[in-house]
């Protein structure tokens, strides 16, 4: 990988961890494609929500770093943030379902969160991401460079 010398140690470890990642979506999709991932969230809405849900496509995606996944109700359209990969299986099913009880209730209101409840791991998932987001956030001591 090639770097532009202007760039500082942080800065230089942040692109090859971006870079990193991308190329780890790129190889994890091999292991679960986008068709898996579909099926996946399909028995998942039969199982939780009786078939209801019916998502037109589900998908890995590497342009959200913020996000856990998304949804566009009118497309029938989720797509997963390659973040979630390597994670454990109840955690991403966690949020597959989040993605797919959105196709039946668009906002975050009670009826939304009623839905969830019949995953018995939505709180223990939830916990997990949080732990995430909380690791990601703590300083982290730079890397010993050689010379």
């Amino acid at each position: 990988m090639l770097i532009p010398a202007r760039m500082s140690e942080a800065e230089e470890r942040r692109w090859v961890g971006v870079m990193l990642d991308k190329l780890a979506a790129q190889e994890s999709r091999s292991i679960l494609g986008d068709r898996e991932l579909t099926e996946r969230a399909l028995r998942l809405s039969e199982q939780y929500f009786g078939g209801r849900a019916r998502p037109g496509s589900v998908r890995w995606v590497t342009n959200q770093n913020t996000r856990w996944g998304s949804c566009t109700p009118s497309e029938g359209s989720i797509r997963l943030s390659h973040r979630l990969q390597g994670m454990p299986e109840y955690v991403v099913d966690y949020v597959l379902l989040h993605e797919l009880a959105h196709l039946l209730v668009p906002g975050h209101g009670p009826r939304f969160w009623q839905l969830l409840e019949a995953y018995p791991r939505t709180e223990r998932a939830r916990g997990y991401l949080e732990g995430v987001v909380a690791a990601e956030r703590l300083p982290h001591l730079p890397a010993a460079r050689e010379e």
